[in-house]
């Protein structure tokens, strides 16, 4: 049929067989008056997707098209669109649709909405078209106007694409710890998620450790902007450390492995531990005794808001911040590369999906 009734795709269409993509047509949600068609120039590669198509996270919607992380251009928009305008080179994250009435719509945190829709694998409303979101592997998405944003001129599209969830994800917890001048902030884990949160860090004026199994990820970290390095797997690692960090942004994948405590140590008084990286396994079991040494606590968050998705997009311009990246062509071959390399933690430290023209070539 194709677009705009339909749109291309490249699915997995069994948990079982996770690195088998299949190109072909699916249905969008229903087209309302402020929502915007973008057709996909590039699309980020993130650990959700392989989480979500491998079975980590539990169940899925299957046939599905993973992505979240999305360039493009916009083709079309609502009657009622007044933020973007055909032509307009835009993105997309990990979000697609939220109420806005809500409270916690109503104060800058849609992004924790109780009827939000994911990019990928929700179900729509019957009001709405009633199918299941898929996401940027394809040759369209079809986002609400408040979750599609204009991208500046001096980002490049590949660099610009694994902002839209890896970026946020790491700069908003950032942000909303007060993150600046005068702060020491430790960066667990240097990787697709880590290596954004030690650019961000370090530009927003912090002073930035990195804690790493790999020390062969140190001059990278340096880099980046750390001011230490850090390796985990010496022994008493820690200790040199206590009563150190104001706040500790975890984006490790492994944290089921941690010696929580070990880390909670080397929070400053009242210091925090936040997780990001969200690994299949649980954590390990924790004792209330853990905190009481330095009133320390733990948190995590969900990707971020339209206002911090905004400024850190300003930040990267403004300081010319550039992420490592690592493009591959999308394609049945290139998209199960992508994950496979995701899976095996082989990307240094991002992979961009791109070469859409030559995929969807009759849109």
């Amino acid at each position: 049929m194709g677009y705009p009734d339909t749109f291309e795709g490249f699915m997995v269409q069994s948990q079982d067989d996770w690195k088998n993509f299949k190109k072909q047509e699916f249905k969008p949600k229903k087209f309302q008056d402020r929502d915007i068609d973008v057709e996909i120039e590039c699309c980020g590669v993130c650990g959700s997707d392989v989480h979500t198509i491998n079975g980590g996270w539990g169940g899925a919607p299957m046939p599905l098209c993973v992505g979240h992380e999305v360039i493009g251009k916009a083709v079309k928009v609502g009657d009622k669109v007044t933020t973007v305008k055909v032509g307009d080179r835009v993105g997309v994250g990990a979000q697609v649709w939220a109420c806005l009435e809500c409270k916690p719509c109503k104060t800058d945190n849609e992004n924790y909405c109780p009827n939000m829709i994911d990019t990928y694998g929700t179900p729509y409303p019957e009001e709405m078209g009633g199918v299941i979101s898929q996401g940027g592997y394809a040759s369209h998405i079809r986002a609400h106007e408040y979750f599609t944003f204009k991208i500046p001129d001096d980002i490049p599209s590949e660099e610009a694409a694994p902002m839209m969830c890896a970026g946020l994800t790491t700069y908003s917890p950032l942000y909303r710890a007060g993150v600046g001048p005068g702060k020491k902030v430790a960066i667990v884990g240097v990787g697709g998620l880590g290596h954004f949160a030690i650019l961000w860090a370090s530009a927003m004026g912090a002073e930035v450790y990195v804690l790493s199994h790999s020390p062969d990820k140190k001059e990278d970290a340096l880099q980046l902007g750390a001011k230490e390095f850090i390796c985990t797997e010496n022994e008493g690692w820690n200790k040199p450390w206590a009563l150190t960090f104001d706040f500790m942004l975890n984006t490790a994948d492994a944290t089921q492995h941690f010696d929580i405590a070990t880390y909670l140590g080397t929070l400053s008084i009242n210091g925090e531990m936040h997780h990001v990286g969200l690994p299949d396994g649980a954590l390990p079991q924790l004792k209330a005794q853990m905190f009481v040494p330095n009133g320390c606590k733990m948190g995590g968050s969900h990707i971020g808001n339209r206002p911090e998705m905004f400024q850190m997009l300003k930040l990267a311009s403004d300081k010319k911040l550039k992420p490592r990246i690592q493009t591959i062509s999308i394609s049945e071959a290139g998209c199960a590369e992508a994950v496979e390399s995701v899976d095996k933690n082989q990307v240094r430290y991002r992979h961009t999906l791109v070469d859409f023209d030559k995929a969807f070539p009759k849109r």
